[in-house]
């Protein structure tokens, strides 16, 4: 039998990591991830993998396998298991960051911590989490050993000679793996752009104390709640000035008490308070560790910066140091923030002004080194966005890899005996929304309206309408929301229009019913308007029956 990997997140964008490995008819997941949305994408919260064809097949589903509990990489799982209730493999930190959100969906999963560099059976697949170095603990790649040789996963990885947990890439394991046979290696393409290797996590220490030490009052510090190394980082800077430490935002709260309990992160507890308490003290005795380094609207150093927290008032004796670079598509965010950081006249340190942060994702020659360890007879690069995707398997071709694809969300490609072909589009791939409380209930259809609505504005023509005799007595009445002021002389223009539609259907003998109606009304408003204005609001009739 064949063995095959099916992509329906991942590959042509940062987020959505989510993969789907099929031996003997049956099916093993690795990853279900979320990605944040674009700016075009009006009103959707998270975007989410497609996964309709998982649950078409859901008698064939055996589990899921995480590498690391980052929510590009286990951010939808809560909503998968809503429909799906699957068992779940993982490092000890990947399933406990996951479980909060699972359980807040009333969901009670079956999360099994998995030991790394020990095989485990579960249905036909035998697997093996193997330690990688991330931007947080207890990240991994994953191999399994198949009929068809070793299929290997690489996780997010980089190779960090001297990380802060003191759990580097294991080389030598992927190495053993390479000389047993691997027929398939998917590698991280994130930094396959990037020359040379990504500096230590380490060397963030130095910088990130000079900061702090000679801050001359507050310091509030930004990143990612699960960069747990980061916060360590931030920690022991803070604590070796004296400071006191507070923590602001949900997911802070949450990855922190995790890593606590887990023993992955070590601050006293004595040094921890609440903000409520921290913004007593004096201010060269603060530190504050929030979220919101992405520009989130709502999140709190984005309320601190627009004078909104209720907690914090940023003035000039105020340090901020954001310890993360934008997730593409959040850069104009970012920029926001700092820029309205700055006018409030506090200090900023941030990625491009200062060194307080290091990409979690090999460089181009960890990338050449890690398929030279390995020497897989396939490559695929996952994990990016095609150029990235794209550069990757340039560095494959350097290495002399027999053989190299490049692929897309929705391609599956098979391993068959001596044959390794692709099958383009095999499954359902496109973005599914959450929208409030409802995944995928939003189409993009639906977004290509908001944006519509967004850019152009909106009429309301409300008409009332006799409708036996098909004559206008009420109205039309033009309500402009986001198209122009009102009174306006093309809405009374359009407003005349109107009438005269009206009335001519009445001449016409033209049977008068609602639906008839609100295409007359519609139809004679746009056209007075777009060839006026050369716009195109999205005209809405409202009729009224007298």
């Amino acid at each position: 039998m064949s063995v095959s990997v099916t992509f329906l997140g991942g590959l042509g964008e940062i987020g959505r990591n989510c993969a789907v490995i099929e031996i003997d008819g049956k099916i093993a997941m690795i990853d279900c991830g979320l990605m944040f949305p674009e700016e075009d994408m009006l009103g959707v919260d998270l975007v989410f993998p497609d996964w309709s064809w998982i649950l078409d097949r859901r008698k064939d589903v055996e589990c899921l396998i995480l590498t690391h509990g980052h929510e590009d990489h286990v951010g939808a799982l809560a909503y998968l298991l809503n429909d799906l209730n699957i068992p779940v493999y993982g490092t000890e930190l990947s399933v406990e960051l996951a479980r909060g959100r699972i359980e807040e969906l009333g969901v009670k999963p079956d999360l099994r911590a998995t030991p790394t560099n020990e095989w485990t059976d579960h249905g036909p697949f035998r697997f093996m989490l193997v330690p990688v170095s991330h931007s947080i603990p207890q990240g991994a790649g994953v191999a399994f050993d198949t009929m068809e040789g070793m299929v290997v996963h690489s996780g997010d990885f980089k190779l960090d000679p001297t990380p802060i947990d003191s759990t580097p890439t294991d080389l030598p394991t992927f190495a053993h793996l390479g000389r047993r046979g691997v027929r398939l290696l998917m590698a991280d393409s994130t930094n396959a752009e990037v020359s040379g290797f990504v500096p230590s996590e380490r060397s963030l220490a130095q910088p990130i104390e000079r900061i702090v030490h000679t801050a001359p009052g507050r310091v509030i510090a930004a990143c990612f709640a699960s960069h747990v190394h980061r916060v360590q980082q931030i920690a022991d800077a803070a604590l070796d000035d004296g400071r006191t430490i507070a923590f602001l935002g949900r997911s802070m709260h949450r990855v922190t008490a995790v890593g606590a309990r887990l023993g992955v992160l070590d601050i006293p507890a004595d040094r921890i308070v609440d903000v409520e308490d921290l913004v007593g003290l004096p201010p060269d005795r603060q530190m504050l560790i929030t979220t919101g380094a992405q520009g989130e609207p709502f999140a709190a150093l984005s309320l601190m910066a627009s004078g909104s927290s209720k907690f914090v008032e940023l003035g000039e004796n105020d340090t901020v140091l954001i310890s993360a670079t934008p997730i593409p598509g959040n850069e104009r965010a970012v920029s926001r923030v700092i820029s309205k950081l700055h006018r409030s006249g506090a200090r900023v340190f941030h990625g491009r002004n200062a060194h307080v942060h290091v990409s979690g994702h090999a460089a181009q020659e960890e990338l050449k080194t890690f398929i030279n360890v390995i020497r897989p007879d396939v490559y695929v690069p996952v994990h990016g966005e095609y150029r990235h995707l794209s550069a990757n398997a340039d560095l494959a071709e350097e290495m002399n890899v027999p053989h190299i694809f490049v692929l897309e969300d929705g391609d599956r490609i098979v391993l068959d005996g001596t044959d390794t072909y692709v099958d383009r589009r095999a499954v359902p791939a496109g973005y599914v929304y959450l929208d409030g409380s409802g995944v995928g209930d939003v189409k993009r259809a639906v977004l290509r309206r908001r944006r519509h609505l967004a850019d152009e504005g909106v009429v309301v023509v409300t008409v009332g309408v006799n409708m036996e005799q098909c004559v206008v007595e009420y109205g039309p009445i033009m309500d402009s929301h986001g198209f122009m002021d009102e009174p306006d002389p093309v809405l009374e223009k359009a407003a005349e229009a109107v009438r005269v539609a009206v009335a001519k259907m009445a001449e016409k003998g033209r049977k008068t019913d609602h639906t008839a109606l609100q295409q007359t009304v519609r139809q004679a408003a746009s056209t007075i308007i777009r060839s006026e204005t050369s716009r195109r609001p999205v005209v809405l009739p409202l009729i009224l029956e007298t």
